[in-house]
């Protein structure tokens, strides 16, 4: 199939090579020519704005955004309008919030699927987790690029109605929080306790059969690899927030409880104050860059 993709930094990137090397086409464009230049050397086929990628797909236009959240997606939307009939769909494969997420499914005569998208640019070889919300044949119409995207047809699948995309993947971004506290706390014990450990073997070791093995804490072993068993320059100082702090006031409302993800948030916050650091922090610090290749506060 023929698919466009607008935006296209490290995320947007990736969803053109996953879609190309799967034997689709792609119609790229971004505000960055350069941006637009190497997906061109990738395999897709340029665009100079909106309106020139529109023409240049089909009838049935199919169209994945990857901009940032807020006033980008609504301007792009805005942008795609003219273009656009009941037949197409586009895609918000972006970290919108959820109730946008439903505003703009009501707003847009295309097809609009609200995609929670997990992974991170680390991860790209193995293709990402792609949770989706929206009309159910929108849906099937693009479950072609889904399985070239995710990784396969077991990483994707349609949560529900427009919005439920991007809630769970709301949802699933508090759960990392409260992963990466987890992880921080216990090795800023194990740092400051009894013995004098090695901790990118307790990584190792933790991550080969243990219960608590997982894809964080293979970050954990390279970070104590990469950084050092006391992390070295690594910052006390987590950024992002936005996702977990729209889980925490979710939770409030549904009335759920959620102190573990709420500590997570709490501390997050907490490590922007100028106050000596804290292990736990920096470790989580380190991993937003394992995961995310977010850049890495050092001090």
């Amino acid at each position: 199939m023929e698919l466009g993709v607008i935006g296209l930094g490290r995320m947007g990137q990736i969803v053109v090579d996953r879609t190309i090397d799967a034997g689709h086409d792609v119609v790229a464009f971004d505000l960055s020519a350069e941006a637009t230049a190497e997906a061109a050397e990738a395999g897709a086929t340029p665009a100079d704005s909106v309106a020139d990628l529109c023409d240049r797909l089909g009838e049935e236009k199919r169209i994945w955004l990857m901009v940032p959240a807020g006033d980008p997606v609504d301007a792009t939307l805005d942008d795609l309008e003219p273009h656009l009939d009941a037949d197409d769909v586009v895609v918000d494969g972006g970290n919108s919030h959820f109730e946008k997420s439903v505003r703009r499914a009501a707003e847009t005569e295309a097809a609009y699927l609200d995609c929670g998208t997990s992974g991170g640019p680390a991860g790209a070889h193995l293709g990402f987790s792609l949770m989706v919300g929206g009309p159910e044949w929108a849906y099937e119409a693009m479950v072609p690029v889904f399985d070239a995207v995710a990784t396969g047809n077991a990483g994707h699948d349609r949560m529900g109605p427009a919005g439920s995309g991007h809630y769970v993947k709301m949802v699933h971004n508090g759960v990392e929080y409260a992963l990466m506290q987890t992880y921080g706390e216990g090795f800023e014990l194990l740092a400051n306790g009894r013995y004098d450990l090695d901790l990118e073997s307790v990584a190792r070791t933790w991550n080969n059969g243990a219960v608590i093995r997982s894809w964080l804490l293979e970050l954990c072993e390279e970070a104590f690899r990469e950084e050092g068993n006391d992390l070295g320059d690594v910052a006390d100082h987590v950024a992002g927030g936005s996702t977990g702090t729209w889980t925490v006031q979710e939770a409030l409302e549904q009335e759920v409880p959620v102190p573990l993800i709420y500590q997570a948030l709490a501390e997050r916050f907490g490590s922007r104050a100028p106050e000596e650091g804290r292990f736990a922090r920096r470790l989580a610090n380190r991993l937003r860059y394992g995961f995310g290749r977010h850049e890495v506060s050092r001090q």
